[in-house]
């Protein structure tokens, strides 16, 4: 099973990736929510009166006429190939709302397999079972004993078993809904929907209605197919596999073998792909670098930008050279990007201080006294300052605490540094002062 595969046969972002589209869509949002609540209204209409009369050719044309007003437009292409005697009909899955679409069309139950039982269930439109859900098996002769009762209506049953898009494949069609009847009847379902997907993983039934009345119109295309019966030597597998085979070459997709269960493994996966990104960038520095950012004729080779560094490098020069150029971009000031250094020296590999900004090898150390007395007062300012991170016996139980530990640190910091700078130029306190 390839990922590429599954990522096209869904549409895992509800908006469109088009600049001019997008902005279509921002134009068109006034209107959209202002459909959207006057097809809310309507829709209660709707549901009521599909409620009040009895299932009929005149009530499925009402019904109809009054779903085109909540922007559902009904299209069906050779009704007449539909057979009065087939008991079940196959359909592939598109939308929360293909069961009600086809329903429009003719009369038809759809058992509901998973979701909400007692009211819902019966006002999406669906037959509730009394059990047995859970249990295909179980699930299967319920179903063979309700088609083998003449009167009721045909069944409609969706093998998939899940969404797609409509556009790239099929899912691998289960084999128990085929064991119901020796003969189905296949119906190609296309559906077409201007600047949002038509569906989107794991959102609620009601969620994809809302969107629904949003948009402008939603165009459910159905085509009737020939009845295909059971060949004796045939496994319900085989008769499963053939059916999808045949109504994969009508619509023009692909007859994958990607399952419910590879969809639903694929989004889990994505999502545990988004956590850990975002957890990332979440865990990020707020001042990090973009990679290539540093990279040669950028502003890490200006100057100015040189000349800075170098003035942080003498009042720091524990921290790497390009450390303080990447702060020196972002802040483009000396005083700021010390401020930033010093309350984050414990993040970076202490730099020697007798090596210098612009990389020189060191010079040998001089014999004469006052050479390594010189030599002896440099390297004991240049010394590693001492450890500031806090002990964890000694880390601060209330905030207040903690950050009276920082403001100490960031003192001695301040000190340090001061004295390293006057001990470079020769300069004394009074100087200072």
């Amino acid at each position: 099973m390839e990922t590429r595969g599954i990522e096209q046969m869904f549409d895992f972002q509800r908006l469109p990736n088009d600049g001019l589209v997008l902005l279509l869509l921002l134009l068109y949002t006034p209107v959209g929510l202002c459909l959207m609540l006057l097809r809310i209204f309507i829709g209660v209409h709707v549901f009521l009166v599909s409620c009040a009369l009895p299932d009929s050719l005149l009530r499925r044309s009402i019904v109809r006429i009054m779903c085109s007003v909540l922007g559902m437009h009904v299209r069906q292409n050779n009704p007449r190939s539909r057979d009065k005697h087939v008991k079940l009909y196959v359909s592939n899955h598109v939308t929360h709302f293909d069961h009600n679409v086809i329903n429009l069309l003719t009369s038809c139950n759809t058992p509901m397999l998973e979701g909400s039982a007692g009211f819902v269930c019966w006002a999406r439109g669906f037959m509730e079972l009394g059990g047995g859900g859970e249990n295909r098996a179980e699930l299967a002769a319920t179903l063979q004993r309700y088609c083998s009762t003449p009167e009721d209506p045909p069944l409609l049953l969706f093998p998939e078993e899940d969404t797609t898009n409509g556009r790239a494949g099929l899912l691998k069609f289960s084999s128990w809904p085929f064991s119901v009847t020796d003969s189905v009847q296949p119906v190609a379902l296309m559906v077409q929907r201007p600047f949002l997907a038509v569906a989107i993983p794991e959102s609620s039934w009601l969620t994809e209605l809302l969107w629904t009345f949003f948009v402008p119109f939603t165009v459910y295309h159905v085509r009737w197919l020939g009845p295909m019966s059971k060949q004796e030597e045939e496994s319900h597998q085989d008769f499963a596999n053939k059916v999808q085979e045949f109504l994969a070459t009508e619509l023009g997709v692909v007859s994958t073998q990607i399952t419910k269960a590879d969809k639903a493994e694929h989004i889990k996966r994505k999502k545990h792909t988004a956590l850990q990104t975002a957890s990332t960038n979440l865990g990020a520095r707020p001042r990090a670098t973009p990679r290539g950012f540093m990279s040669p004729g950028s502003g890490a080779e200006d100057p100015r930008v040189v000349r800075m560094a170098q003035q942080v490098k003498d009042v720091l020069p524990h921290i790497p050279l390009s450390v303080i150029t990447r702060d020196l971009l972002l802040t483009n000031c000396v005083d700021t990007t010390i401020t930033n250094l010093l309350e984050r020296t414990e993040e970076y590999p202490i730099e020697d201080a007798s090596s210098s900004a612009s990389g020189s090898p060191r010079q040998p150390p001089s014999t004469s006294p006052s050479s390594s007395s010189s030599s002896s007062s440099t390297q004991a300012a240049a010394a590693p300052i001492p450890t500031i991170k806090p002990a964890a016996k000694s880390f601060g139980k209330s905030p207040v605490d903690r950050h009276m530990s920082l403001q100490e640190r960031k003192e001695a910091l301040y000190e340090y540094a001061r004295r390293r700078y006057m001990e470079k130029h020769g300069l004394t306190q009074e100087d200072d002062l």
